[in-house]
């Protein structure tokens, strides 16, 4: 019997492995870097050991850090989690040579599958040796890991080499392995996995079908159980093919197999081998708990016969910290609140207070919504996201619910080419046109205007300026003998923290929070904005500056001050949380400076370069 499990990730990863061996009665470990000291995951687990750093490389990629670690806070059994050394066999194998349970398929599984070239071989697939003009578009993809990173679409042969050395680069980084390959890409196909679970005893479970397809930079938002629309030929044939990937390498543990499905036929992309982030949809339509199955075969129990049957329908959504409508910016800061609505799964590593750092990938949170039906669970999880608290840095929250009730999507005719097409619809969206009046009369009832209370003379208008979406508003009400009123709209209730007007006779109710300049107006985020502007320094035309906190990995090979580059041609790389982001030339001209190097960790609005234009 496992008495004690260490997890070898972090964040919301091994806060959930940490909620079910809390239920079994299991003793927990966590390993947690500098950067993760006062992380959720090292606070709610019953001990932690620091890994010395901040980079994955140094500290979560550590393999022998994190064996020495469980050595030395008495564990006798390790869970990888998914993501970072979950699909790594050496690890596995020094955590069974230093006499420790592996909550885990056997490393000789790993290695077969873990490599997406060897593991297409193993399928009889080849990937492609030498690409051509007749073969475009093509994937270049990592061989390890996962998460979309290490991935490049390339259209134009004259690319490729710079895709496969960014790719290499990235890879490299997030894995520690910088093999990559290519592949066809399938244009507008739908991402479809099998979950898997298989024991000692030769009993392989396939769990149904989840749809992936919502996807950002090749990493997925939006999952579900089973995946729509799918005839019952294709499901028996994805099932098979997910049974015969498992029992082709002796698979045991939990387990996904992911095709790409088009024209009603199934390509395989990959087995992971290991849980994958979007499993809690599977968990709610078959009435189970992945871990603790992975603890129980870990232990040397036998699945029952046959799987338990499917009931319902089940969506998750991932929280991102970062700017869909800013090329998916990743941001940073202090979340001060993060709530959904009663019934609805939220698995998180993170609570009201903690920073979102840098380091790591910027998912905050999975929300996850079960119903009887594929129609109802989507309506309830816009909803609740809808009705969410998510007080702090810019989120792909909105997003979210225009994405689940865009009609593409609740008629299940999405793909993965859903963003491509939607995005500026979906991130173009007015904000709340009451917000700023709600948030301005609130500010007023707490006193914190530059003027408050009614005065018996005749006045002009108070005023307030915020900045919504990108755009500056302002907003005017006055203070009457019967309180605050503003033109147009009746002021029903006017509170701190509450807010009631009344526009064309239709009563609605503001939930207001303030944090510095920072107002949320219920789902609206606006920055309060000084009524006389301080004077600020000005950037020169063509400056390029740093749209998000990281690290710069990369500049253009030959570039220097006086060298001519073209309009779009990339410049240098940021690496921050865990993703490459390319800084490109504004306009054709002459970069005139240069200050930005390799290593050097840079802020938001940090000037990099100026080119200036011809």
């Amino acid at each position: 019997m496992i008495g004690t499990v260490l997890v070898a990730n972090r964040g919301e990863i091994a806060c959930r492995i940490f909620r079910t061996c809390r239920e079994s009665g299991i003793r927990t470990v966590a390993v947690h870097s500098d950067a993760d000291e006062n992380a959720l995951h090292a606070r709610v687990a019953d001990a932690a050991v620091r890994l010395p750093g901040a980079a994955p490389a140094d500290t979560y990629l550590r393999g022998d850090l994190i064996v020495k670690a469980a050595i030395t806070a008495g564990a006798d059994a390790v869970h990888p989690g998914y993501g970072f050394l979950s699909e790594n066999a050496g690890f596995a194998r020094a955590v069974l040579d230093a006499g420790l349970t592996w909550i885990g398929p056997p490393p000789e599984a790993i290695e077969a599958m873990a490599s997406k070239t060897r593991a297409k071989e193993l399928m009889g697939i080849a990937p492609l040796a030498e690409v051509t003009e007749a073969d475009l578009p093509v994937l270049v993809k990592a061989a390890a890991g996962g998460g979309g990173r290490g991935m490049r679409v390339v259209r134009h042969l004259a690319d490729l080499d710079a895709a496969l050395t960014a790719a290499r680069a990235e890879a490299a980084s997030a894995f520690g392995d910088g093999e990559v390959f290519t592949e066809p890409y399938v244009e507008n196909g739908r991402h479809v996995e099998v979950q898997i679970l298989a024991d000692t005893h030769g009993t392989v479970w396939a769990l149904g079908t989840r749809d992936c397809s919502l996807q950002r930079r090749h990493q997925k938002v939006i999952e579900e159980a089973p995946a729509p629309g799918l005839t019952e030929e294709l499901v028996r044939e994805l099932h098979d093919l997910a049974v015969r990937a498992a029992r082709a390498v002796d698979y045991v543990g939990a387990g996904t197999v992911e095709f790409l499905v088009a024209d009603g036929r199934a390509h395989f992309l990959e087995m992971n081998t290991r849980l994958q982030v979007e499993h809690p949809v599977t968990e709610a339509v078959f009435g189970v708990d992945l871990v603790a199955l992975q603890l129980r075969v870990a232990e040397g129990h036998a699945l029952d016969d046959d799987p338990p049957r499917a009931r319902g329908h089940a969506v998750e959504a991932r929280l991102y910290a970062e700017d869909p409508a800013h090329g998916w910016a990743p941001q940073t800061g202090r979340l001060h609140r993060l709530t959904v609505p009663d019934g609805i799964r939220l698995d998180t590593g993170y609570t009201g207070g903690d920073d979102i750092g840098v380091h790591y990938d910027p998912m905050l949170a999975k929300a996850v919504a079960h119903a009887p039906t594929r129609a109802e669970a989507v309506r309830r999880l816009a909803g609740a996201l809808e009705r969410a608290a998510v007080h702090g840095p810019v989120t792909n929250r909105d997003l979210l619910v225009r994405s689940l009730r865009h009609e593409e999507f609740t008629s299940a005719r999405m793909d993965t080419g859903f963003y491509d097409r939607h995005l500026a619809a979906l991130t173009g969206a007015a904000p709340d046109p009451l917000a700023p009046l709600a948030a301005a009369l609130a500010e007023a009832s707490a006193g914190s205007g530059r003027f408050s209370g009614w005065r018996n003379l005749p006045s002009q208008p108070q005023v307030r300026r915020y900045a919504v979406a990108g755009e500056e508003q302002e907003v005017r009400y006055r203070h009457t003998r019967a309180g605050l009123a503003a033109d147009g709209v009746r002021v029903v209730r006017a509170g701190a923290r509450e807010v009631v007007l009344e526009s064309d006779g239709v009563q609605r109710r503001f939930e207001i929070a303030r944090y510095g300049d920072t107002v949320h107006v219920g789902p609206t985020v606006l920055t309060a904005l000084p009524r006389f502007p301080d004077p600020t320094a000005q950037h020169a035309p063509g400056s390029l500056l740093a749209p998000m906190p990281g690290t710069v990995v990369r500049v253009a090979e030959g570039l220097a001050e006086g060298t001519a580059v073209r309009a779009g041609q990339p410049l240098l790389w940021l690496e921050a949380m865990k993703m490459e982001h390319r800084i490109t030339a504004p306009a054709e001209g002459t970069l005139t400076h240069l200050h930005a190097v390799p290593g050097q960790q840079v802020t938001v609005g940090s000037l990099l370069a100026v080119v200036e234009e011809t």
